[in-house]
């Protein structure tokens, strides 16, 4: 990795200082921890919540948007409170169906207005942050898709989850990432940290997060380069055929590797019919047809 530095540091200190970030955000780690996914899309969370006349429909489209607020509710349905049976669920509307409208309305709120107040501070990476939350979208969409038509054996809502939530911590780690002057200097720098490392600290906030070790597994190591996934059997390949379709590529390259990563799934006829379709998921799920 090639990075700029200032006269003043050098890069043995650099790396210390990265090192010094991780160890602080281990630290912070914990089921209340909220951060900034996407400043607009808090704002229209905001709204709708604030609509008395909303649906439970056009509140699940809306929240299903973000990530934490969608991991923060379902979270809640399957706590013992509201589910004593012990049967727990992975889609957002019959979360919101289970805690009911007025908590659902609470919990993402007060999610959403801490997170709008917080989004100053990750300002400064709103382009990095945007493309991992279209990337998450669509990686969730897509998990839908390759559900549906290749893996009927595996839950699509699910898959939709794990989609969603499988590069939280990324935007964990660039909302703390403002903190530190040095990465503010290097953009390039915080781009390759973050490839790197949210995947462990991912799998440790979604952890605290209480999503299901299903979940927790099937988004571990996705963005590192695996055998050729020829038959969807498990979620966690889904999650990594998606990623991939999703635009992951770019980050699998970003991890150091001794040589380019030229995946086959990609030129696979039997996911690459079905890219019309992932395209059309994608925009449906983003609101822009």
């Amino acid at each position: 990795m090639t990075t700029m530095l200032s006269e003043d540091k050098t890069s043995s200190e650099l790396h210390d200082q990265r090192f010094a970030m991780l160890e602080d955000i281990a630290k912070e780690l914990d089921g209340d921890t909220v951060f900034p996914i996407c400043f607009d899309i808090a704002i229209e969370i905001g709204r709708a919540m604030k609509n008395p006349n909303a649906s439970i429909q056009q509140i699940a489209l809306e929240v299903q948007k973000d990530p934490l607020i969608t991991s923060k509710i379902i979270k809640l349905a399957n706590s013992v409170t509201y589910n004593p049976s012990g049967r727990n669920i992975v889609d957002i509307s019959n979360a919101v169906v289970r805690l009911g409208m007025g908590t659902a309305r609470s919990v993402a709120l007060a999610c959403a207005m801490d997170q709008m107040s917080r989004s100053a501070q990750l300002a400064p990476f709103e382009a990095q942050s945007k493309n991992w939350w279209l990337h998450s979208l669509k990686s969730a969409a897509i998990a839908r898709v390759l559900c549906k038509q290749l893996a009927p054996r595996i839950n699509p809502d699910m898959a939709f989850l794990a989609g969603l939530v499988h590069d939280l911590g990324a935007f964990f780690m660039l909302d703390r990432a403002g903190r530190y002057p040095e990465l503010l200097e290097r953009p390039k720098t915080v781009d390759y940290l973050v490839a790197q490392w949210h995947d462990s600290i991912g799998t440790v906030l979604l952890d605290t997060l209480g999503l299901p070790d299903e979940i927790i597994d099937a988004v571990r190591d996705n963005d590192l380069p695996r055998p050729t996934v020829t038959q969807l059997r498990k979620l966690s390949d889904v999650i990594y055929v998606a990623n991939l379709f999703a635009g992951g590529l770019d980050e699998i390259n970003k991890q150091d590797l001794p040589e380019s990563f030229d995946p086959a799934e990609l030129d696979d006829p039997q996911y690459t019919r079905l890219i019309d379709e992932m395209n059309e998921a994608c925009a449906e799920v983003l609101n822009i047809f």
